[in-house]
């Protein structure tokens, strides 16, 4: 009879070559995740953030405009100023864009054109595009039918 010998995840990773003090080594969030974390009702510049801090953490919500004073940018803001514990709960970061002469990493990542509204996942991918503004209803509707969200309630596979 053979001997079955168990390691434990730590010998295990040491057989590996020595990747315990890498993956043991703590952290820390990049400043914007950690204001975030610190409160999820924190809306960015695009100039703050790097979208790929929040990969696998939140949902950005991207809102550009040409200036703060687009009557569109206007209604879509105070939509989320209304209902933002709704996106809170989903884990929505909330990004806007209206300075398209700074060019933020943002707007040369996403390309918008005017006025525009963008979901994304918490995967880093587009999940849908708006030209005109859009309700929290609306938006957190699409969020809770994403395969990610439902699995997150507990209702998907």
């Amino acid at each position: 009879m053979t001997a079955i010998r168990t390691l434990s995840l730590t010998a295990f990773l040491m057989a590996l070559g020595g990747l315990v003090p890498v993956l043991a080594q703590e952290t820390s969030d990049p400043p914007a995740v950690e204001r975030w974390r610190d409160d999820p009702t924190t809306v960015f510049e695009a100039s703050e953030v790097d979208l790929q801090d929040f990969l696998w953490i939140a949902r950005p919500v991207v809102i550009f405009a040409e200036a703060p004073q687009v009557p569109a940018f206007q209604e879509q803001m105070g939509y989320i100023a209304e209902d933002m514990d709704q996106l809170a709960r989903r884990d929505v970061v909330v990004v806007t864009d209206t300075d398209p002469a700074a060019m933020s990493e943002v707007r040369e990542q996403l390309r918008p054109r005017g006025f525009q509204l963008t979901l994304m996942g918490k995967d880093g991918g587009v999940k849908l595009r708006k030209p005109l503004p859009w309700q929290v209803r609306e938006l957190t509707r699409s969020i809770d039918k994403m395969p990610m969200r439902q699995r997150e309630m507990g209702g998907g596979s």
